[in-house]
């Protein structure tokens, strides 16, 4: 029998989700050949010859990264399998496979779950991979979803966090914020709903923010995309957690600093609008909002004419020395230091 010989509590909170990962496996030293990127990226790496496999797992718990009073059922099978294929192209490599294990509670009829596997089926099909296993279980505690993704990407292609090097451009695709801002929407209109459940809210000038947030997209085109410009991102990483939670990955994984340009960030119209009606500041909701599953990379400068002009591609900053720190550099010409504080899932 085990001996619990660490009877302190430690609250979770103190760590964050990353630091709480990395203490818990600090210990794991990969020990098979075949293992070329363990925990600490987006995705693991394996080799098997000529082509080299990619992992990424992720779970959704109800209550914590959903809510069920706006979010359908068959979207959230959708962007269940979408968020793990994102850390897959993160890789620069294509999803193949994903396995789904759920645990739910007796509230879920068939009829339930039927609807979340219809979305989970969706997904497999726009995205073209396949659905090999899982497991399921009984919740005393709502509904519970882990995917586990696997794709290929030739030997030598990956792409990992700490590849960047002073100088290179960073990048973002497409634009950012409207996650945040859907979710501001919908949240703000379950309060109405629950003082006045007849009210029916019209959500149409909200459709594009909104979508961003119930039903996300991969940027499995970029993938391609960048294959065929012949552009090697040197580090690339999906935005979940936020615009500044990513950078600070790509600086601390590959030991530089920053500049990244207010006036640079993009932001879709109806993001600027809906920050406008809420009285937010729209640059700390890019910052800070994650969700928008975009991909964020660096580039050689070398390869900037490649992508110059592409309406998938940003140029947003640059990397910079590592003791030249890592700064926001705003629309008024002032330097402020970048901080996470997006997403964080393991928080009080």
């Amino acid at each position: 029998m085990l001996e619990d010989k660490n009877p302190q509590r430690t609250p979770l909170s103190e760590l964050g989700e990353f630091g709480l990962i990395d203490h818990l496996t600090k210990s794991f030293k990969p020990k098979q050949k075949s293992t070329l990127k363990g925990i600490g990226d987006d995705s693991a790496v394996l080799d098997f010859g000529k082509n080299q496999v990619v992992i990424s797992t992720d779970l959704l718990v109800e209550g914590v990264h959903f809510d069920l009073s706006y979010m359908p059922l068959k979207h959230l099978g959708y962007k269940a399998v979408v968020v793990n294929l994102s850390d897959i192209y993160a890789m620069n490599a294509m999803a193949t496979h994903v396995t789904i294990s759920i645990a739910v509670s007796n509230r879920f009829p068939l009829e339930a779950l039927e609807e979340l596997y219809e979305g989970i089926e969706t997904a497999a099909r726009l995205y073209d991979i396949d659905v090999i296993g899982g497991d399921t279980t009984s919740s005393t505690s709502g509904l519970m979803i882990s995917v586990t993704a696997l794709g290929t990407l030739k030997k030598g292609s990956e792409v990992l966090r700490s590849g960047a090097k002073a100088n290179d451009l960073l990048v973002v695709t497409g634009d950012i914020g409207g996650a945040y801002m859907g979710l501001q929407v919908l949240e703000r209109e379950k309060e109405v709903f629950k003082v006045n459940p007849n009210n029916q809210p019209d959500l149409s000038m909200y459709t594009y923010i909104i979508e961003r947030q119930l039903k996300p997209e991969a940027r499995k085109d970029i993938v391609k995309l960048l294959e065929q410009l012949k552009v090697k991102p040197t580090s690339m990483i999906d935005i979940s957690d936020g615009l500044s939670s990513e950078i600070i990955h790509l600086c601390k994984q590959s030991d530089l600093g920053v500049d990244l340009y207010e006036t640079k960030i993009p932001l879709d119209p109806q993001v600027i609008a809906t920050c406008e009606e809420f009285d937010i500041d729209s640059t700390t909701i890019a910052l800070n909002g994650g969700e928008d599953y975009e991909l964020l990379m660096t580039i050689s400068q070398a390869d900037f004419p490649k992508i110059k002009g592409n309406p998938n591609l940003t140029v947003i900053g640059y990397m910079t020395d590592k003791k030249s720190g890592m700064h926001l550099v705003t629309r008024a010409d002032t330097r402020i230091p970048i901080i996470a504080k997006g997403w964080n899932a393991i928080k009080d």
